[in-house]
């Protein structure tokens, strides 16, 4: 859906992208990930065409990004632009126009929206009344109202309290589930792994990773895994000197006992069961994997490690 090549944006003395290429795979939900600060609203802002990249090119579903194009992009910026003063009703009607949309089509397809996120109400309004997060909701409608086939969400659940967060989060992959290609740029990474399909990673104006989500986690596996077991018979195998595996932690609950361990070589796990097995009774063992947290704290601290899967 969008190919971005190259992008370089330098605002005075400051670089704000540097080489950025990246593909937005058509139907994917795709996070930009980064801290504050590190050129993902940069990025977004030229994708919106509201500045120009110094040098690069992005193409829009194959074509050379336009003005055109404009009308089939839907972008809700983190710092939100309501008319403060204006009635919601005819400010969502003035919005949708300006994205093409009739004024009839566009009232019906509003009162819609207000009927499914249940603020049939709001119509006379004015935005102003409305908290932070009901303000969120109005803006979330102007965003997607046109149907659009890019949706650009910038920290989309900022200002919502959890039970709107998630009504919103069901909205997007409803609008995705129906077609529409969705970059969601966020530092937060708890929604990043129930939303994503690919993302990507800029630090300090920098690619540092991309790829399918489930690719990156695998290259992150390190051979940790947990082994939760019961002691028989009294017996408690010592684990702490093996030269199969470095014992990470080691704790009791009630009943059990559960060790984190890292294996040194493919094979050993199945050394180290067949070694518990006939002195304990094991319940579960689990491999741990890296969540996207962990993958960005690494990256964004240890720059020098890259352990990438690029598609660029």
């Amino acid at each position: 859906m969008l190919d971005i090549r190259h992008i370089v944006k330098q605002y005075s003395g400051h670089r704000a992208l540097d080489d950025i290429s990246l593909q937005v795979p058509r139907g994917s939900i795709f996070g930009l990930l980064g801290p504050n600060g590190a050129g993902k609203t940069s990025l977004i802002r030229i994708i919106n065409q509201i500045t120009a990249p110094d040098s690069g090119e992005i193409y829009f579903d194959g074509e050379l990004l336009q003005p055109k194009h404009i009308e089939r992009i839907g972008y809700l910026p983190e710092e939100r632009g309501l008319y403060k003063k204006m009635k919601i009703g005819e400010q969502m009607l003035y919005l949708a126009q300006l994205k093409g949309l009739s004024r009839n089509d566009a009232a019906q397809r509003i009162r819609n929206w207000f009927e499914k996120l249940q603020i049939e109400n709001w119509w006379d309004k004015k935005v102003e009344d409305l908290s932070k997060g009901m303000q969120q909701k109005v803006q979330f409608i102007a965003t997607v109202v046109h149907e659009p086939d890019l949706i650009i969400l910038d920290e989309p659940f900022s200002g919502f309290d959890p039970v709107n967060a998630q009504v919103i989060q069901e909205e997007i992959l409803e609008l995705n589930k129906k077609g529409a290609t969705i970059i969601y740029s966020t530092h937060r990474m708890e929604s990043v792994e129930e939303l994503c399909d690919y993302i990507a990673l800029i630090n300090k104006s920098k690619k540092v990773l991309d790829g399918p989500v489930r690719e990156i986690k695998r290259s992150y596996r390190n051979q940790m895994y947990v082994i939760e077991y019961k002691e028989q018979d009294g017996v408690v195998p010592n684990l702490r000197e093996s030269p199969l595996f470095d014992l990470i932690e080691e704790k009791k609950t009630t009943e059990n006992y559960e060790v984190t361990i890292r294996v040194n070589q493919n094979n050993a796990l199945n050394e180290i069961l067949l070694h518990l097995i006939p002195q304990v009774e094991i319940n579960q063992v689990k491999e741990v994997i890296p969540s996207m947290h962990d993958i960005f704290i690494d990256q964004v601290t240890t720059p020098s490690i890259n352990k990438s899967t690029h598609h660029a």
